[in-house]
């Protein structure tokens, strides 16, 4: 039998919690009745399969079990921000007042045992939280490893330091299944590809954000990365990948809508704003109807988001000034009342194609 990953586990169970219901439900209405035996049969099968997937996975059993993990992943994430800074704020407080040797072995050890605390901690945590917590405060003793070996030895800053960044983030995240370190390691590599191609145009590295337009190679590339690799023993990676796609995508041409002139491209500015601004309209579009088709609907999620913001963007150039405010918000909430119909509309062609393929 192949074995589920923490996902497949959780969805499993799921289904079991559903199909409980729907049983009892049927038994109630008296439309369907299992005999005793196939009753404790159907039980024992899924109290084993749950028994199994926690001790795997540490899974949620019952609806209340998910509220607390949803409580638990918050105050994972914000424990992990807290000790990721504390460690920041520590270095910088004591750092003057040690030696270069030991500057230098205190980096060095920090990183190897935070590293060290990882694996361990992975090696005893089912459920992740605690590992993600220790995988992020082991990111960042990395991160200030490099960074301060630089100034120690007095190396000029470079984007190259994203490369390990990025790779350690990448290791961490697919060793441990952290998503929090994937989105880093997703954030290095797109900053060090901007940055690579804003020096090929003469630019200095680190103001690569000056440009934009740096940033689509790698969203294209994050976007389709999921459908060339299979990422199903991960959880949520492919959705991560897909969204971090799309944001690179879409901000940096929100901002071309807005400022035409900081783009690369040599014409008039407000030929090149009404450019993105089209292409703005489009791909979000374009994002709302593959991630409905496909079912990814966090694609259709950002992609609708992106939408609302490119045409509110466009009602506050048209008419902000020209009209009453009251008018204007009417106007935007008109609007809102649009999309709603829309969806709904878009919501029940799925139901039905979903009916006719039953």
């Amino acid at each position: 039998m192949t074995t589920p990953s923490k996902t497949d586990a959780q969805q499993h169970a799921d289904q079991i919690a559903a199909f409980q219901r729907e049983l009892s439900l049927l038994e109630r209405e008296h439309v369907l009745t299992l005999s005793a035996d196939q009753n404790q049969a159907v039980k024992s099968h899924h109290q084993e399969l749950l028994e199994r997937y926690h001790s795997a996975y540490d899974i949620d059993k019952s609806h209340r079990e998910k509220q607390l993990s949803l409580g638990m992943r918050a105050a994972s994430f914000v424990g992990a921000l807290a000790l990721a800074s504390s460690v920041f704020f520590l270095f910088y407080q004591f750092w003057g007042r040690l030696p270069t040797s030991g500057q230098v072995v205190i980096l060095i050890m920090a990183s190897a045992l935070s590293f060290v605390s990882t694996v361990v901690v992975a090696s005893r945590d089912a459920s992740g939280y605690f590992t993600k917590l220790i995988g992020l405060v082991s990111f960042v003793c990395f991160v200030l490893n490099i960074a301060m070996l630089g100034q120690i030895f007095n190396i000029a800053p470079t984007d190259n330091a994203l490369i390990p960044w990025a790779l350690f983030a990448f290791l961490l995240a697919y060793a441990f299944d952290v998503r929090l370190l994937l989105a880093a390691g997703i954030l290095c590599i797109g900053a060090f590809v901007a940055a690579r191609v804003g020096t090929w145009s003469g630019m200095y590295w680190i103001h690569f954000g000056e440009r934009p337009e740096n940033f689509i190679p790698v969203a294209l590339l994050l976007f389709g990365l999921p459908s060339l690799i299979d990422h199903s023993r991960f959880t949520g990676f492919a959705s991560i990948y897909r969204v971090f796609g799309l944001l690179m995508l879409f901000l940096p041409m929100l901002v071309l809508a807005n400022w035409g002139m900081i783009s690369y491209l040599i014409a008039d500015p407000n030929l090149i704003e009404g450019g993105y601004q089209l292409a703005g309209f489009g791909l979000s579009a374009g994002a709302i109807w593959l991630g409905i088709k496909k079912g990814w609907g966090e694609v259709t999620n950002t992609g609708l988001v992106f939408f609302v913001i490119f045409l509110y963007t466009k009602f506050f150039d048209w008419w902000w000034d020209i009209m009453p405010k009251y008018l204007f918000f009417l106007v935007l909430g008109l609007t809102a009342i649009l999309f709603l119909l829309v969806l709904k509309r878009l919501r029940n062609v799925q139901h039905l194609r979903m009916q006719g393929g039953v």
